[in-house]
């Protein structure tokens, strides 16, 4: 959290500099300020240090037990936590893709093909909710 939190703030020192310059770039050379990059260069800026300060308020518990990412020592499969179980030759997450993807690109069609690709990402996503009780890997 540490690392992360001093990277935050040096994007948030980077945000604020782009910040001064953009204003000053847009309002003296260009001749009018233009708002709406100067507000979102202001808002990056606040954002992240918003994020860094909260995580530097979070850190307080790990100043005892430090996170494997904050200690130098530390071996990289300290911080490989376990992350659930997966089966290895699944189909079901390449049909819920597809129709996902199938049902946001229709979009630009119009909204007649969502009707058609909707029913394959639900068959995908309860396919892949209970790909665990049924078949080769069943409990």
């Amino acid at each position: 959290m540490k690392t992360t939190r001093n990277i935050l703030w040096g994007l948030t020192v980077f945000y604020a500099a782009v910040f001064v310059w953009y204003t000053l770039w847009t309002a003296v050379i260009e001749q009018h300020a233009e708002w709406v990059g100067i507000v979102a260069f202001l808002l990056m800026a606040l954002f992240t240090a918003f994020i860094a300060w909260y995580l530097g308020l979070e850190n307080k518990p790990f100043a005892r037990n430090l996170l494997p990412e904050d200690r130098e020592e530390a071996e990289i499969h300290e911080a490989d936590y376990e992350l659930g179980t997966f089966a290895p030759h699944s189909i079901w997450p390449v049909i819920l893709a597809a129709g996902i993807g199938a049902v946001f690109a229709s979009i630009c069609f119009g909204w007649w093909p969502v009707f058609w690709f909707a029913p394959v990402a639900l068959i995908g996503l309860l396919g892949w909710m209970f790909e665990f009780y049924r078949g080769k890997f069943a409990h």
